[in-house]
């Protein structure tokens, strides 16, 4: 008999204190995209830090988001000043991303990320951020305005271009559109092993990927999954992450 079971992708958590108390909680957008998009089973990974069975978890699923936040990467991570005091941090998130984004590409296990996720992929890899990008000469403003409503927050902000016979030229086979932007950090320098996928008019990276990765490793600094069905490249992006958990689905199945 045929396995008819959809391919698991755990989609990491922030941990937020919501009252007086502590919660794991991930975005209903990502969760959606990866049902809708991508074809799916959703899998919240809390965010336990070492507390959480890396090779089990890893073993387990057949795909890892990690997602956007707002909250920001520890510079701790990447040997920069320490964060402003009254910056939004999320250590426990920080302990578990790290250290499963290098276990999931090691183990070839499909992993897409998605703002902080990307820049988390970046600090994974070595790489380093900016910590204020509009503190930073000559790049544009990349932050979105709080005071605007979400439909225009979400709004396409700027061109990029595209890596030609890159990897994500080859999804979206298109090699500029315009995508949103909502982010206050951004690559620095890019991490060992990484890719330049795609850039902003001001040279900043907007997408990369992870070389020599056994499966799909791909970040991207905007929100494809921000009403991902009424753009053609976000759907591209869900279908393609979706086809290689299938892959990797498949692959598990063989070899249990």
């Amino acid at each position: 008999m045929s396995d008819k079971s959809l391919p698991v992708v755990g989609i990491i958590c922030d941990r937020e204190i919501i009252g007086p108390h502590p919660f794991h909680i991930a975005g209903d957008k990502y969760i959606q995209a990866i049902v809708k998009g991508s074809n799916c089973l959703p899998l919240l990974i809390p965010a336990l830090g070492s507390s959480l069975a890396l090779e089990q978890l890893v073993s387990s699923v057949d795909g890892i988001l990690f997602t956007g936040g707002y909250s920001m990467v520890d510079p701790n991570y990447y040997q920069d000043e320490g964060a402003e005091p009254g910056t939004k941090l999320d250590l426990h998130r920080d302990s578990t991303s790290l250290p499963l984004i290098k276990k999931a590409v090691d183990l070839g296990v499909p992993i897409m990320g998605i703002c902080r996720g990307f820049q988390e992929m970046n600090v994974a890899f070595g790489g380093s951020l900016h910590q204020k990008l509009h503190q930073v000469s000559g790049l544009i403003e990349h932050r979105e305005n709080n005071d605007l409503p979400l439909e225009q927050q979400y709004a396409a902000a700027h061109p990029i271009s595209v890596k030609e016979n890159g990897k994500l030229a080859q999804i979206v086979n298109d090699l500029s559109f315009n995508v949103n932007s909502l982010h206050t950090q951004g690559v620095n320098q890019l991490g060992k092993g990484l890719t330049s996928e795609a850039t902003a008019e001001d040279g900043l990276i907007e997408a990369f990927s992870v070389d020599n990765a056994k499966s799909f490793a791909l970040a991207l600094q905007w929100h494809p999954e921000w009403k991902f069905q009424q753009n053609p490249q976000s759907t591209k992006l869900f279908q393609a992450f979706g086809e290689a958990c299938s892959l990797r689905k498949q692959d598990r199945n063989t070899h249990e």
